[in-house]
């Protein structure tokens, strides 16, 4: 009875195993890449550098905390807003920390382009891109250097598939005088 339980089971998820290319359907976050002897699982967090800029505040001083993101040639990263709601939209995550605030986070205009893997066209990003962080130094901040430990969240993408999100953290320096 073990053994025909076991091959039930077998056989149960066989059948409920789909390949990448049949889960169009499903969303394109859940889509993987072919894989053949050659090529490397592509990570959505090594197609992305990010560079962010110093910053110096005074006291009581709001500016934009500006974040370079450069996007690998011939993948592109969701925008934000995604197009649609199944997809991940590129994400900056800043939370308040020395008596620095964020008041609140602006994203680049997108590109719209049309992809293999989606019926319509899609909001994204390419290239060299910016986004950007209202930061306010509150008249409580101590003066001197703070870096702030921050998270970018993306999801790449060829112009046949889409990747499994990734993070990638990263310390935008504020100085406050």
């Amino acid at each position: 009875m073990k053994k025909l339980i076991v091959l039930f089971c077998l056989l149960l998820s066989a059948a409920c195993a789909k390949p990448a290319a049949e889960t169009k359907q499903a969303g394109a976050q859940n889509q993987q890449p072919s894989t053949n002897n050659q090529s490397q699982q592509i990570k959505s967090a090594d197609v992305v550098k990010v560079m962010p800029q110093e910053l110096t505040l005074a006291k009581g001083q709001s500016d934009y905390a500006i974040v370079r993101l450069q996007i690998q040639s011939g993948y592109h990263i969701n925008a934000n807003p995604p197009s649609l709601p199944y997809l991940i939209p590129t994400d900056l995550q800043l939370p308040p920390a020395s008596g620095i605030t964020v008041s609140f986070v602006t994203y680049p205009d997108p590109l719209t382009k049309t992809f293999s893997f989606a019926d319509e066209p899609l909001k994204v990003y390419e290239g060299d891109t910016t986004v950007k962080a209202m930061l306010k130094a509150t008249p409580a901040a101590e003066p001197g250097k703070h870096n702030l430990s921050a998270k970018l969240r993306v999801q790449a993408c060829d112009d046949q598939v889409c990747y499994a999100p990734g993070t990638i953290d990263l310390t935008i320096p504020v100085t406050v005088k």
